[in-house]
């Protein structure tokens, strides 16, 4: 068999990344579940109509199909895609369990998802998010979209990671202002300002008068609005000095400004209102969020959402919710790329129980057994090699401890250290800090 050429794309972790990656899943799990959110996981497929029903999304959704299908492709229940967030099917799973939740519904989702993107430093096309949703029924209360940046705000400080921004707008001040000015295509416009980072505001202009129909007054006024930005609720002010008056661009801006202060009263420096901030999916109707790492502000956002009320709607009945995603995979491929993060050994190993002879693996496995009834991660030694030679395993492995069993005592060896004490397999415990592998920023030691 040739060498296996990798997919780019489709990462693949070493033992000691994914270690750092389970680390900041249980951080971020825990966080999530501080605020109360319920776990909650769904399936890897969904109805192309409902994957392609909002948004830009038919070049980057991966089509299911068996091998031996019809040549003519999939139709009706049979055409399934792969998801490509976890909004989407989220949505559907709240359509068809209405009946069994409790509303307020809170959950969180950590699976893979996939997108058909061109591949890049922190892009994908599998990787996996740790979504958060409330959903209400026919209603849900403006004070959970500020609830959002303050879960995300403490899951990304309990990491070992730079600090973040969360950049958050709303789709109201948008609509409305663009209805103000006399755009009538908002959901156009919107698209090409969200464009401003990758194309600068001389193709945004020309994106508006091609897409939205946009004159050269009203791209220039669209290009104010997105120009503000402030760290409090001092943004209202300069979106009023624009002059533009509409009842949407009222709400949105009293709406944001709540946002904002709420955040600073919690984590102040955690947001910042910045109005040039539109996300693609046609789904947001009210704040969206972006977020940016500090220091790696140029591979842009890394945790992202907003509020959707018409996403999951079945007739008269709907379930407006507000959601955020933290891209994990694009966080951790930014970090592992710039070996920002690093693990203290590549095993779970805390203890390596050495063998004396093969026909005394018995003695060696019970203690193992012992150590591992008390919490301590151990493995025994592959062999009945001298000594010297099972502690250079270990060595090599970034073991710390090797275990000597022995007729009038056993004793552990810190292998860092060279100290070595008679120790019984019911009481010993290591420190703490060797217990489990430590994660932390590159060169800090862990």
């Amino acid at each position: 068999m040739s060498k296996p050429t990798p997919i780019s794309g489709f990462p693949e972790w070493t033992p000691a990344q994914r270690m750092i990656e389970q680390f900041v899943l249980d951080r971020i799990r825990a966080t999530f579940e501080l605020y109360g959110f319920a776990p909650l996981e769904t399936r890897s497929v969904e109805p192309l109509d409902q994957l392609l029903r909002k948004g830009e999304t038919s070049k980057e959704v991966y089509l299911l199909r068996r091998l031996q299908a019809d040549a003519d492709g999939p139709a009706g229940d049979d055409a399934l895609g792969l998801h490509f967030d976890l909004t989407v099917p989220f949505a559907r799973y709240v359509l068809e369990n209405a009946g069994k939740l409790q509303f307020p519904f809170r959950r969180y989702q950590i699976q893979k998802v996939w997108r058909g993107e061109r591949p890049q430093e922190g892009r994908y096309r599998e990787f996996l998010q740790a979504d958060i949703d409330i959903v209400d029924r026919d209603t849900l209360p403006a004070h959970y979209e500020a609830e959002m940046p303050l879960v995300i705000g403490d899951a990304l400080r309990s990491l070992p990671i730079p600090p973040v921004r969360i950049q958050v707008n709303n789709r109201k001040i948008c609509e409305g202002f663009y209805r103000g000015i006399g755009l009538t295509d908002t959901e156009a416009a919107l698209r090409a300002v969200d464009k401003l980072d990758k194309i600068g505001p001389a193709g945004v202009t020309e994106l508006l008068a091609s897409t939205a129909g946009a004159s050269e007054a009203q791209a220039k006024a669209v290009l104010s609005l997105a120009e503000i930005s402030a760290p409090d609720a001092s943004f209202a002010d300069a979106v009023r000095g624009l002059g533009v008056s509409d009842p949407l661009l009222d709400e949105g801006v009293a709406e944001l400004a709540a946002v904002v202060e709420t955040a600073a009263a919690h984590a102040p420096g955690l947001c910042v209102a910045d109005l040039r901030i539109a996300r693609g999916l046609d789904y947001y109707t009210g704040t969206v969020y972006e977020t940016q790492m500090i220091g790696y502000e140029r591979f842009g956002s890394i945790c992202s959402g907003g509020r959707y009320d018409n996403l999951a709607s079945s007739g008269n009945v709907r379930f407006p919710g507000v959601g955020i995603s933290i891209g994990v995979t694009r966080l951790l491929g930014l970090l592992f790329g710039a070996e920002a993060l690093s693990v203290s050994r590549s095993v779970p190993t805390c203890v390596l129980v050495a063998v004396t002879a093969e026909e005394d693996r018995a003695a060696s496995d019970a203690v193992a057994a012992a150590l591992r009834a008390r919490g301590v991660p151990t493995e025994v030694s592959p062999s009945a090699a001298k000594f010297g030679k099972q502690i250079r395993y270990a060595e090599r492995r970034g073991i710390p401890y090797v275990w000597f069993p022995g007729a009038d005592g056993d004793e552990v060896k810190d292998i860092r250290s060279g100290e070595q004490v008679a120790a019984s397999a019911g009481e010993w415990t290591p420190p703490r800090a060797d217990l489990k592998p430590l994660v932390g920023p590159a060169g800090t030691g862990v």
